[in-house]
């Protein structure tokens, strides 16, 4: 039986696929979790995700950047899934050193030891991001293909949020967004994101460990935290509409994410783990579908049966990107992973399971005024 180590196994997707794996009677699986506040709750024990794995799954609740504890886990381990991070944009950009102490430093870590104590290791498949790309691939109708920076804070005071050709500045049309996309990440996050990516792959180049990183877009479904206000834009919202509290759209509306559900995202990680033909490689995982803001905000209220209560106000956040979605053709191709789930469908699960969750403190309105102070919200 494969010995699996899940780091951030206590989370959202850890949870899930720590089940997954369990279920298919092949995996001897262990998650390493500190259970953060922030996302769990004050008491983890309470929390649903906790519950959901404390009879079936083996759970270690320490901290990634813990060497002692980190080694005895890899020695034990033949296989290690990696998805521990810190993974607030706006927040990445006041909370520097965490983000990055976490996600590089606690990676940096892990494969230490792997490179010094633990080289039989079979395989490691981490969890990137869609942040990496930043604002992603767009078409110019004089340059062709270009990769946009950060958009321009003082056009975005003005009310300009459109995304502009870094040759001419005119603006650009959004195209689904390929794994050779030039990498320019906008946030703290996802610079941090890019150093864990290309660290993991070059240790598991030079040590000949097959490594495999799935890119995952904006990932929902129930068991989401409803608790965080600095990840998830539908836990966001749906926290806010259960208070009764209007919901503030930033920019102009029509930024938009490729919305991907958990039981998708399972399904490509799990044919990262089983695949050969992962191996060394990376990939998007995502529907291959924008969705923009207000058009997930008019569906949430629809789906709770609630009048609309949102204003769209140009407020923005110094980080943020305007679109992005993912081409799918490389992961199609090389594991035969299509979704499953539209958008659609995917909202009326997740907010049959917020209908059955106490209502959660909105702390969203603090979580704003941080930034502000901060300089990072406009």
């Amino acid at each position: 039986m494969t010995r699996i180590l899940i780091t951030g196994g206590g989370g959202f997707i850890g949870t899930s696929l720590a089940l997954a794996l369990k279920d298919t009677s092949k995996y001897d699986v262990t998650i390493v979790d500190n259970y953060s506040p922030q996302i769990h709750g004050e008491n983890y024990k309470n929390s649903e995700l906790y519950n959901k794995v404390k009879d079936r799954i083996n759970i270690v609740v320490g901290d990634i950047r813990n060497r002692d504890l980190m080694e005895k886990l890899i020695l034990d381990t033949d296989l290690i899934v990696h998805l521990a991070a810190e993974t607030g944009t706006g927040q990445s950009m006041y909370d520097i050193f965490n983000y990055t102490d976490v996600n590089v430093n606690g990676t940096a870590l892990i494969l230490d030891i792997i490179a010094n104590k633990a080289r039989h290791i079979k395989k490691f498949i981490f969890a990137s991001t869609r942040a990496l790309y930043g604002e992603g691939k767009y078409l110019c109708d004089e340059h062709g293909t270009v990769y946009p920076e950060q958009r321009n804070t003082q056009e975005m005071e003005k009310g300009d949020f459109n995304v502009k050709c870094p040759v001419c500045n005119n603006n650009v049309k959004l195209v689904s967004t390929t794994e050779d996309t030039k990498l320019t990440p906008t946030s703290v996050y996802g610079i941090t994101k890019q150093a864990q990516e290309q660290l993991i792959i070059n240790v598991g180049e030079a040590l000949d460990i097959p490594c495999v990183g799935l890119r995952y877009q904006n990932v929902y479904g129930p068991g989401q935290s409803l608790k965080n206000p600095y990840t998830g834009i539908l836990s966001i919202f749906s926290t806010r509409i259960k208070n009764n509290k209007p919901i503030n759209i930033f920019e102009d509306g029509n930024e938009s994410r490729d919305f991907v559900f958990i039981d998708d995202v399972i399904n490509a990680t799990m044919l990262a783990i089983e695949k050969d033909d992962a191996n060394n490689q990376l990939f998007n995982v995502g529907t291959g579908r924008a969705v923009s803001v207000i058009e997930l905000v008019e569906l949430l209220y629809k789906e709770y049966n609630e009048k609309p209560n949102y204003s769209v106000t140009g407020n923005f956040r110094i980080g943020d990107i305007a679109h992005n979605y993912a081409d799918l053709s490389k992961i199609e191709k090389l594991l035969s992973f299509k979704p499953t789930v539209t958008f659609e469908e995917g909202i009326k699960h997740f907010v049959a399971w917020v209908n059955q969750q106490e209502v959660q403190d909105d702390n969203f309105d603090e979580s704003i005024e941080e930034m502000k102070k901060k300089g990072l919200f406009k």
